[in-house]
């Protein structure tokens, strides 16, 4: 798989890691203050700083073997 498309997925389960989140929280606890395109907002935010990290951090791992 080349890197791109690994740092997309790795975004992809941020995103839809970070909603399960928000869904758990608003089921154990109660209401969290934000409403459903806040939180989507935020979950695209979170998925292409993961994505970022992930590309960028990749051919570091690669080099120590720990890929």
């Amino acid at each position: 798989m080349n890197r791109t498309a690994s740092a997309l997925l790795w975004g992809l389960v941020g995103t839809l890691a970070f909603l399960v989140l928000v869904q758990g929280y608003r089921l154990l606890v109660g209401a969290l203050g934000l409403d459903f395109f806040t939180a989507s907002g935020v979950a695209l935010l979170v998925g292409g700083v993961v994505t970022a990290a992930s590309y960028v951090a990749e051919p570091r791992l690669a080099a120590k073997g720990r890929t």
